[in-house]
């Protein structure tokens, strides 16, 4: 059972040795390789990555790394899966970092005839106070604790992935693909992987307001997939519960949250995560 695992990266020089030195310590995969798709980069992305080759070779690992001139995520994803041998696929954003067995216990729950998704515990990284607080209460949010979001790394059988097409030019990549299985059919494994949130108060509505953009027009345009989602509903009791034991993380995340609503986007169209 071969693994493909597919990377696509834009100017992601910082981060790019930290996902593969994770990914290259990784429990012992069978048959696996990785798939790095640069796209749109004007930094040293490739030169990192190509760094690697050696060491996959040593590790018995393929690496292919495919530089595009076009800086378009979902494109890249297109790409990457053309190139993909492997029967389980593997979708892994260049800044998250993987724990040793995650990518092993997801190829092992992978293994079956029937379609399925799958993704590890999710852990979040930030370094400033706000955003600390912002993420320590998000993951007490309805779709943080009672689904497996996939935020960043969620991978699918070859069965699973028959449910779509190519990948659309849609904003929510993670949740479209999620929203293709019911919650029987995502399969939480235990092992966890490193999810760095965005940085200070104005990157954090910067972020949380596309995201809300990817809902939207999830629901707009694939209205059919809504009726998979699992996240439950946030009730005022539980909100003032968990305000009452974590007032700045509530102060944090509400904040961008009002703001978010109450404010128009002044950035157009131009999107960076802002670490």
């Amino acid at each position: 059972m071969k693994t493909s695992i597919i990377i696509p990266a834009n100017n992601e020089e910082a981060w790019m040795g930290y996902c593969l030195d994770a990914l290259f310590k990784s429990q012992r995969v069978e048959e696996a390789e990785v798939i790095v798709v640069a796209n749109g980069c004007e930094d040293r992305t490739v030169e990192v990555a190509s760094k690697y080759e050696v060491l996959a070779a040593e590790l018995g690992w393929g690496l292919k790394i495919i530089d595009l001139e076009r800086g378009d995520k979902l494109h890249a994803l297109n790409v990457g899966e053309r190139a993909a041998e492997g029967n389980i696929l593997i979708y892994l954003d260049a800044d998250v970092r993987v724990s040793e067995r995650v990518i092993f216990q997801i190829t092992r729950v992978l293994d079956k005839e029937e379609p399925a998704w799958a993704s590890g515990q999710l852990q979040m990284a930030a370094a400033s106070g706000v955003s600390k607080a912002y993420a320590r209460f998000w993951m007490k949010t309805p779709f943080m604790s009672n689904s497996v979001p996939g935020s960043g790394l969620f991978a699918v059988n070859r069965a699973g992935r028959a449910r779509w097409g190519k990948f659309p030019e849609i904003i929510s990549d993670d949740m479209y693909v999620r929203l293709h299985f019911t919650g029987r059919e995502r399969i939480a494994v235990p092992s966890s992987y490193v999810w760095p949130v965005a940085e200070g108060w104005a990157n954090l509505i910067k972020v949380r307001r596309r995201q809300n953009r990817g809902v939207a027009q999830l629901e707009e345009l694939y209205p059919e997939l809504m009726k998979n989602e699992d996240k439950g509903d946030f009730s005022k009791l539980r909100i003032l519960g968990y305000a009452l034991g974590d007032p700045f993380g509530f102060i944090a995340y509400a904040g961008v949250s009002l703001i978010v609503r109450l404010t128009q986007d002044q950035s157009g169209d131009e999107w960076k995560r802002g670490r």
